[in-house]
């Protein structure tokens, strides 16, 4: 998903939020040729993400920079572990380096705690799922830091797949007319968009097995118990995804009970920012 157009949009964006009409404080005490080295340093232990997203931040600013990885995306990382260096101008580095480190910090949280969903599952088919629960403007880069993590990204956004959600039955009137309507748009509109539908109970999976028109089920607030009577209810017909409030410590219980997707917005909304450092090699 993080196309280098998209990842080129991003970081003007955020440059042009973060600097304004000049780095003043750089610009007052470093004369403008003026070259150095930084160096990544790492000050606390978890799954490393963004160095894309740190590469191209210095790169749009100064595109001869030389930037070395000596680590990559997904790697274990522990404290004292240094992940890339970069060399170029002085301005480049300390003009790039805190919107680098708010990538690579918040991207390497995600990644960390996706990490452990991840491992949770461990023995199990079921995987998991990222929601579209990010941060406005930063969620291709989340949902990478998640795919890093070794996660799966769900839809990107509101276009590429239809999700029927409690409101859109809610508002068509039900389960059937909402299949029905949206099946009848797809085909006057020429669209190929996967399907899927929330159900909140076992009479709704009846109903939408009756209909059909779908391509998975979203069983939403089950219990572990009401989820593995659904999948069996289910029976392979159609992908299985749980959600509502899943946590880290009950992943495994779900994925017991045969769900093919658990998905969480938690491993994006509740992840916390790692701790890294950009400092100058001294010479």
């Amino acid at each position: 998903m993080l196309t280098p157009t998209l990842l080129r949009e991003f970081v003007d964006t955020a440059l042009r939020e973060d600097v304004g009409p000049g780095d003043y404080t750089t610009l007052a005490c470093i004369p403008p040729d003026a070259t150095g080295q930084s160096v990544l340093w790492v000050k606390e232990a978890g799954v490393l993400a963004g160095l894309e997203v740190a590469e191209a931040v210095f790169r749009f600013i100064e595109p001869e920079v030389r930037f070395e990885r000596l680590m990559q995306d997904g790697d274990l990382m522990q404290a004292g572990d240094q992940a890339f260096t970069v060399a170029g101008k002085v301005h480049t580095l300390l003009t790039g380096e805190r919107l680098a480190l708010n990538c690579l910090q918040r991207m390497s949280g995600i990644a960390t705690l996706t990490r452990q969903y991840v491992s949770a599952l461990e023995g199990y088919t079921t995987r998991l799922l990222d929601t579209r629960k990010t941060t406005p403007n930063f969620r291709v880069l989340e949902k990478e830091a998640v795919r890093i993590g070794g996660g799966v990204n769900h839809r990107m956004g509101l276009y590429d797949m239809i999700l029927l959600k409690d409101n859109h039955i809610d508002f068509c009137g039900g389960i059937t007319q909402a299949i029905q309507q949206t099946r009848k748009y797809l085909r006057d509109h020429h669209l190929t968009l996967p399907v899927e539908i929330e159900v909140r109970g076992l009479s709704d999976i009846e109903e939408v097995l009756q209909t059909g028109g779908v391509d998975r089920i979203l069983l939403d607030n089950f219990s572990p118990r009401q989820t593995k009577q659904a999948v069996e209810l289910i029976a392979g017909r159609y992908v299985t995804e749980s959600s509502g409030g899943i946590t880290l410590e009950q992943v495994r219980e779900f994925a017991e009970a045969g769900v093919d997707y658990i998905s969480a917005g938690s491993v994006i909304h509740h992840a916390v920012s790692l701790d890294l450092s950009l400092k100058a090699v001294r010479r």
